[in-house]
């Protein structure tokens, strides 16, 4: 039978909470949205009069399919040009999701993304309905087909897997402009003490071209190298303008709830940079410059009220 109104309402009050799901799995927006947009059809087929909790059959749908997903993930990434990095999402992307607890806000943070990747994919997906959504383990066990033990078992591990990096430590919005403007200022200060000063010993910089953009094949890795790095890729050059399409503003923002800086010509998203913040500096810098996985950050900005760039780089 077709569905009713009623029953495409159901399935549209649940989209958001399944996005924000979907992305957490797959790091990437579109792919999220592409999986979602599958669990419809699957809901569209289904006989949902017979579906006693709709939420908890459209999130196990959605969990199995971004399982799939996630396996022929895996396969595309050793092939993949360069360092693999998630796609950001800028400040009030609805697809961030839940915010209330710091298991929330952390389990959207791009540093836990990135060491997500460590997981198998049974341990993401309790590590994210658990940690991001609150789903208690006997419905985890439900939606795995494994018993309640067991999705307990698996949520240790993957919190132990995640914790192997340094603790990321929680800033508020005017924490991270600070920080942001701070690392920024010494990254164009053209030289390498400040930067220095500013990063964890053992610092690392990644960042993903995906084979359109020149990045690092590899990452680089502590303070003195990663200042000496940075302050390169800051300096003024003709060659990184035309790269860019022109003199890119740079403002200071957050996203997937990190301090950041967001490079922006002409009204398209060229670059966001993340910084993952701890208790002893900045220990990572992630630069996502791959195009393919700027779109909605560049959706999402000709939206937002931005205000005035803190400078024009190069």
């Amino acid at each position: 039978m077709p569905l009713t109104a009623d029953d495409v309402d159901r399935f549209e009050a649940s989209r958001p909470r399944l996005n924000a799901i979907a992305y957490r799995f797959l790091g990437s927006a579109g792919e999220a949205e592409d999986a979602v947009q599958e669990t419809f059809l699957r809901w569209q087929a289904a006989d949902v009069d017979r579906v006693e909790v709709p939420e908890a059959w459209l999130t196990k749908v959605l969990t199995n399919l971004c399982l799939n997903q996630l396996a022929s993930a895996r396969a595309r990434r050793e092939t993949y040009v360069g360092q693999w990095l998630p796609e950001p999402l800028l400040a009030g992307d609805p697809m961030l999701g839940p915010a209330d607890t710091a298991e929330q806000r952390e389990s959207v943070s791009y540093a836990v993304l990135t060491l997500m990747e460590r997981l198998s994919p049974n341990e993401r997906a309790v590590y994210v309905l658990r940690e991001a959504f609150d789903y208690p383990h006997r419905e985890i066990a439900e939606i795995l087909d494994i018993t309640e033990a067991a999705s307990q078992q698996i949520l240790h591990r993957a919190k132990k897997h995640v914790a192997d990096g340094k603790a990321r430590t929680e800033v508020d919005e005017a924490a991270a402009r600070r920080i942001v403007e701070e690392f920024l200022t010494a990254a164009t200060s053209g030289r390498t003490e400040p930067l220095v000063r500013l990063l964890t010993e053992d610092a690392i910089s990644i960042g993903d071209g995906g084979g359109k953009i020149p990045a690092r094949a590899k990452a680089v890795e502590g303070a003195v190298a990663v200042a000496k790095f940075l302050r390169g890729l800051f300096k003024p050059g003709e060659a990184k303008r035309a790269l860019a399409g022109g003199a890119p503003e740079v403002y200071v923002w957050t996203a997937n709830g990190d301090p950041a800086a967001v490079a922006v010509v002409d009204g398209r998203v060229v670059g966001v940079m993340c910084l993952e913040v701890t208790a002893e500096g900045i220990s990572a810098v992630h630069n996502q410059v791959n195009p393919d996985k700027l779109e909605r950050a560049t959706a999402h900005w000709a939206a937002a009220d931005h205000g005035k760039p803190l400078f024009h780089a190069f």
